[in-house]
């Protein structure tokens, strides 16, 4: 993924970002110019308690390069009266494993590549000079921090200690003395400054967003480096809260980290066919580094566990398992596929699986009636591609079967609201307890209040009880197995009573509401459908979903001319937050709509029809591809695809840059 000269100004730079990770929960990003227009922006952001309590760390180099007496700056910096403008003397701007950018000043040519060390609160910046017959001097100055990643430092007067010593240099802010921040340049000379600070940086998307948005950096001094006409130099930055950046060299890292994500594609065994078209091939490599992006390890835990999207959100079981096919089973990553199935139950508490973790502590949260029952198709999912019964059996079994219990018994952790009615459908949830997906509060009111029964955890308590019957007949469990299926007949005997919708020919969403949302897909895509596939009713459902919410993007989440229908997704907290579930498009979705068609194509009798539902499913396919194939090589986040989208052209990216389900369904849609 190339962005040539022409295409590197302001107002395509400014809207396009970069992301790479670190396996623990950090991450760098910026955008394509090098502006940072997000608090969330910067080279370091490393979590303290990985991968929870991110903070910057290092938000950028800024580079300055003179030659033969004369300046030019580099770096492009953006504040609300002025813009630098380095981003002119960028020829090109690269991603396929990590950002390259390559400048040109005359004849003088810089490259720049970007790395973090796998598992370690470590970047490196890598600077490839070739200088023709000049006298050139390259100048460094790194522009640090130490907050939490989700605020800024406005109007900060930054209290520097340093100490440099061994070409190593040691800085303490603000007298935060348990965390240090180490940086090394290589082959340079440090001019130490005394109460030096970038002022008023400016965040343009921040703004967008009704945030503050200007915030000062701490620059402790500066880095020279002299490069003799005719020679070609390299110079590396190692910025890191690791002590032994002595022991770290740049060259090796980038090498390793390339030799890893080689070796987690040619694991996958999807791109070695060799009559693969090249463009095929590198467009699947690159959905499986972005897959790589999400895939992180919980050192308490000491197991793997999938980040929900960058920058802002930590792990929440109901985006790992919706995400688990597409990011761990398709690429063959099966063991840390075990290790994630077990992190979902380590903390189970009254039948709930944790939804997430603190930002702050780590502290399980129970706030979800979905999480525990997405388990199990995610079980499912998993015996398919391994045939692991072993590994159900000795870890996982007997947590579903506490599931069920709780579930039919009734949970009332955490105000969940959870219980068996006497017609076998599930109730959840009460006003102001979000626990479904659609989860958006504002000042602590429910955006969508969905307590009641609800048509998703409905279809997916069908699909567990199913799916524990056959495991129970399989562990030689056969009674238990026959109150499994009694439960599953009740419910579905409710449902198709209760929950199809005659006047608007779909399902409702709750029971007692008739907004026409995305929900009801859940009825139709599971292993173990709790609607009949072949019915009329199945057949309206797919039809209103494809002409009220189907869009190339994803699903709306609620129909155009609903109350309260929202197309656009912008503003300041507010305006989002209630706007998040009412219009606005998910890409997931389009994972709950292709399941549909398929099985829908495996029970379809008429073969008519049949070749009909093939032929669909082969043109959303194509479809699919050629918009998000465009989405990473062109768009919001080169290499990533945006959590949602707007509802109508030209479907602007918005909320995460990077977003765990919306690349693993669409990688295990086109795959």
């Amino acid at each position: 993924m190339v962005f040539t000269k022409e295409k590197l100004n302001l107002e395509n730079g400014l809207k396009r970002e970069w992301i790479i990770s670190n396996g623990i929960g950090g991450y760098a990003s910026s955008t394509i110019i090098g502006i940072n227009t997000r608090k969330y922006h910067g080279l370091l952001i490393a979590p303290i308690a990985p991968p929870a309590g991110r903070q910057l760390v290092l938000s950028k180099i800024d580079e300055m390069i003179e030659i033969d007496g004369e300046q030019h700056i580099l770096y492009s910096n953006m504040n609300k009266d002025y813009i630098s403008k380095g981003y002119k003397y960028l020829e090109s701007f690269q991603k396929e494993y990590m950002p390259i950018f390559i400048y040109k000043v005359g004849d003088v040519e810089i490259e720049k590549t970007i790395c973090l060390e796998y598992k370690k609160n470590t970047v490196v910046i890598n600077y490839k000079i070739k200088n023709k017959n000049h006298n050139t001097k390259l100048t460094l100055a790194p522009l640090i921090n130490f907050r939490n990643y989700h605020y800024t430092m406005t109007d900060h007067k930054f209290k520097i200690n340093q100490v440099y010593r061994n070409e190593k240099l040691e800085v303490i802010l603000d007298d935060n003395v348990l965390n240090k921040i180490y940086i090394k340049v290589s082959d340079s000379k440090y001019i130490k400054h005394e109460n030096n600070s970038y002022k008023n940086m400016f965040y343009l998307e921040e703004e967008s967003r009704g945030f503050v948005s200007e915030e000062n950096h701490a620059i402790p001094g500066i880095f020279e480096i002299n490069v003799a006409p005719n020679e070609e130099k390299e110079i590396s930055v190692i910025c890191s809260l690791e002590e032994n950046i002595d022991e770290i060299t740049a060259k090796k890292i980038i090498e390793k980290e390339i030799k890893r994500l080689n070796k987690i594609v040619k694991d996958s065994l999807l791109i070695e066919n060799k009559n693969t078209k090249e463009n095929e091939e590198d467009f699947k490599k690159q959905m499986i580094i972005a897959s790589d992006n999400f895939i992180t390890y919980r050192p308490m835990f000491k197991t793997h566990t999938i980040l929900a999207g960058y920058p802002w959100f930590l792990d929440w079981s109901r985006d790992t398992l919706i995400s688990f096919e597409g990011l761990l089973l398709i690429t063959k990553r099966f063991k840390i596929a075990k290790e994630v199935l077990s992190t979902c139950v380590k903390d189970i508490k009254c039948g709930l699986i944790p939804n997430g973790y603190s930002d702050y502590n780590n502290t399980p949260l129970y706030n979800s009636a979905d999480a525990s029952l997405l388990l199990f198709e995610q079980v499912q999912k998993y015996i398919e591609y391994t045939d692991d019964f072993k590994f159900i059996k000795d870890k996982i079994y007997k947590k579903l079967k506490s599931i069920i219990d709780n579930y039919s018994k009734g949970i009332d952790l955490d105000d969940n609201n959870i219980y068996l009615d006497i017609d076998g459908l599930i109730v959840s949830g009460q006003d102001n307890t979000q626990n479904t997906w659609m989860d958006a509060k504002y000042d602590g009111k429910a955006v969508t209040p969905r307590n009641g029964k609800v048509v998703e955890i409905n279809a997916l308590w069908y699909n567990a009880l199913k799916i524990i019957s056959k495991l129970a007949i399989k562990f030689g469990e056969k009674e238990t197995s026959k109150g499994y299926e009694y439960l599953a007949e009740e419910c579905k005997k409710s449902f198709s009573q209760r929950f199809y919708n005659k006047s608007k020919k779909c399902l409702y969403d709750v029971l007692g509401d008739d907004k026409i949302r995305p929900n009801q897909l859940f009825a139709l895509s599971l292993t173990y459908p709790v609607l009949d596939l072949q019915s009329k009713e199945a057949k309206n459902v797919i039809n209103v979903v494809e002409k009220k919410l189907l869009t190339p993007y994803g699903l709306r989440t609620l129909a155009k001319g609903e109350p309260n229908y929202v197309e656009i997704y912008e503003g300041d907290g507010y305006k989002r937050d209630t706007s998040y579930h009412q219009g606005i498009t998910w890409v997931w979705l389009l994972g709950l709509y292709y399941n549909s068609l398929v099985n829908m194509l495996s029970t379809e009798k008429d073969k008519q029809e049949k070749e009909n539902i093939k032929l669909k499913i082969e043109t959303f396919k194509k479809k699919t591809e050629e918009v998000f194939k465009k989405e990473i090589y062109e768009n919001a986040c080169i290499c990533g695809i945006a959590e949602l989208y707007d509802s109508v052209k030209p479907y602007k990216a918005g909320g995460t840059i990077n977003q765990a389900w919306s690349v693993a369904e669409v990688f295990r849609i086109i795959q």
